[in-house]
């Protein structure tokens, strides 16, 4: 029968003498205490995966205590995006780290592997941390780079939408033909972590309300008569009453080659980032947008957020 943290780690007791039980209503504004305020998005992220174990969607987390006071958690969650893989979390407060606690979250969270289907993990840590060794150390290879970059206004030469037979046309969020084309795009970009992204997620997971996003511009090719294919798409995910620059999900038909792809990226970068800054996330596997975000951060006219590493640590096929 298959057991939960509830019932297999409410006495366990590690080496460096810390208690571990499930994670308890309370634990994110406790912990908070003890770790401080998140270093950057990506890290006030991550937190946010720390929640109470569940079967639907399946999850496992654990909290580590010290005379009675949480200062270390660990998670494991299935996602409905990327089925082959896990994703890990864990945390240790400065003052109990180096003393193995992390390594001994991650073996207890491993006893509950066998009950999802999968035994394979992934992890994201900023570039040069100490979770990075951690994560080496522990059989994690690296797959994959992600960074959140704001590109500052008028970084890029604005297109000659006439000369180049393109048009810039609002789009409405709702719209089926940009909920197909970001599925798509979303696939495509995640070979290296398969994704199974549909119009249906696409809009519940990227272009709902819920989600923030508050509008989407499209760049079409309007070269021939008749048909006006979508080459490129920009989804705004802008807070209200904020000055913060706007984060944009920017995409484009997969069926371009990499140099029609880097052109449609290009130029619709330009024309969204014309007046006000923008914030971007970036993978590495993003080859066309990476190429374009590389040029700006080496002349200054971009700047990284947060510079992220993924890594991968895979024990199974199922």
């Amino acid at each position: 029968m298959s057991t939960t943290p509830e019932e297999t780690s409410s006495r366990l007791a590690l080496d460096s003498g810390l208690t571990v039980r499930p994670w308890a209503e309370g634990d994110d504004l406790r912990l908070l205490e003890v770790w401080g305020d998140p270093e950057n998005p990506m890290h006030h992220a991550d937190r946010g995966l720390l929640r109470p174990s569940s079967n639907e969607p399946w999850s496992r987390c654990i909290v580590a205590e010290h005379e009675g006071v949480p200062v270390a958690a660990a998670t494991i969650f299935r996602s409905s995006l990327h089925p082959d893989r896990l994703s890990f979390y864990a945390e240790v407060a400065p003052e109990h780290r180096r003393r193995g606690v992390a390594a001994q979250l991650l073996e207890i969270l491993e006893a509950e592997l066998p009950n999802c289907g999968t035994q394979n993990l992934k992890a994201r840590v900023a570039k040069h941390s100490a979770a990075q060794c951690f994560l080496k150390d522990n059989g994690f290879q690296k797959v994959q780079r992600s960074r959140r970059v704001t590109v500052q206004p008028g970084a890029l030469k604005l297109p000659d939408l006439d000369a180049a037979q393109l048009d810039l046309e609002d789009l409405a969020t709702g719209s089926v033909e940009l909920s197909q084309l970001v599925a798509e795009f979303y696939n495509a970009v995640h070979e290296w972590d398969r994704a199974e992204m549909t119009v249906g997620k696409a809009q519940q997971l990227l272009l709902a309300p819920e989600t923030g996003a508050s509008g989407a511009v499209v760049l079409r090719d309007v070269s021939a008569q008749g048909a006006k294919p979508i080459l490129a798409f920009a989804v705004s995910y802008t807070a209200e009453r904020t000055e913060d620059p706007a984060d944009v999900l920017l995409g484009w038909n997969p069926e371009l080659d990499e140099e029609q792809a880097g052109s449609a990226a290009r130029a619709l970068l330009a024309l969204v980032s014309a007046r006000y800054p923008v914030t971007v996330e970036v993978d590495d596997s993003m080859g066309p947008l990476k190429q374009v975000i590389d040029e700006l951060t080496d002349n200054g006219l971009a700047d990284s957020d947060f510079d992220a590493l993924i890594y991968v640590r895979d024990l199974s096929t199922s």
